[in-house]
């Protein structure tokens, strides 16, 4: 087991760890949990009562959070034409062809958080499939990163567009702001996505949906949330 420092161990005694916290009484000791001397980002993590390896118990989607999430995130886009002028206007932080394609091929380069391709680009794409695939940066139609929408796409992105995936274990992680924020910016964030997860619901699902909702700051400890409250509201 992991030794925990003396910072971590003082902010666990602000938690009753056998107690499901309401959303503003969790996000508040989220504030006074985090102790490290950066800008902690607050990570929700969601357990559902879906079984992955079922084509239909899959929950994934992409939702746009109205404080973003206070993270600066580099745009590459893959396209021609006309489409690349749309990605400049939108603010991509890089654009072009083939020429990205190669220099990620040869140099390995990966200065960049998220890849939006047009469809017609996605031939060429497919040859960086196995650097950008393990990396999570394959664009996606079902993610909205492969489309002929650039510069709406872009700017989603900019704003503060996130993907919740279910992973394996069936479990949610998602990023949703920064301890900065305060309380009522983090709530109006953990509200959007929950509101999404809780509509994604597969009608194959069984039994209890929102197992386990807890969120913690990057070095803080998990502050679990009433899920099955969620669900009632």
């Amino acid at each position: 087991m992991a030794k925990r420092g003396k910072k971590y161990k003082e902010s666990l005694k602000l938690i009753d760890r056998t107690k499901l916290y309401d959303v503003r009484e969790a996000l508040d000791l989220v504030g006074k949990t985090a102790k490290a001397s950066f800008d902690e980002t607050v990570e929700l993590a969601i357990r559902l009562g879906v079984d992955p390896r079922h084509a239909d118990q899959q929950v994934r989607g992409t939702v746009v959070l109205p404080h973003g999430t206070g993270k600066s995130v580099k745009v590459l886009v893959l396209a021609k034409g006309d489409k690349l002028t749309e990605a400049e206007n939108a603010g991509a932080d890089y654009f072009g062809g083939e020429e990205y394609v190669e220099k990620i091929q040869k140099e390995n380069w990966l200065d960049f958080d998220v890849v939006v391709a047009t469809p017609d680009m996605m031939g060429v794409v497919g040859k960086i499939g196995r650097v950008l695939g393990p990396k999570g940066l394959m664009p996606n139609p079902k993610s909205g990163t492969v489309t002929f929408e650039v510069e709406n796409a872009v700017k989603e992105i900019k704003a503060g567009k996130v993907e919740y995936r279910v992973d394996k274990q069936a479990i949610i992680n998602v990023p949703i702001g920064k301890v900065s924020f305060g309380t009522d910016k983090l709530r109006e964030n953990f509200r959007t996505i929950m509101e999404a997860i809780i509509k994604a619901k597969p009608a194959a699902a069984k039994g209890r949906y929102l197992r386990t909702v807890t969120v913690a700051s990057t070095m803080g400890p998990g502050i679990r949330i009433n899920g099955q409250k969620l669900m009632d509201d």
